[in-house]
């Protein structure tokens, strides 16, 4: 009987550790797509900042 509760403990720790290792490299893939768009922004702030001051 344990040992049926034993392994549906493991099977469910290693779900979760998918779960982290999918989440963690989706979040690696998105990074330079957003500093990407956030070095956009601020080029796009710059420049409409330069347009002021003239």
């Amino acid at each position: 009987m344990f040992k049926i509760f034993y392994n549906r403990k493991a099977q469910s720790l290693l779900e979760y550790a998918m779960l982290i290792s999918v989440i963690s490299v989706a979040i690696m893939a998105m990074s330079p797509y957003v500093q990407r768009a956030m070095n956009a922004r601020l080029k796009q702030i710059q420049v409409e900042l330069d347009e002021t001051k003239r």
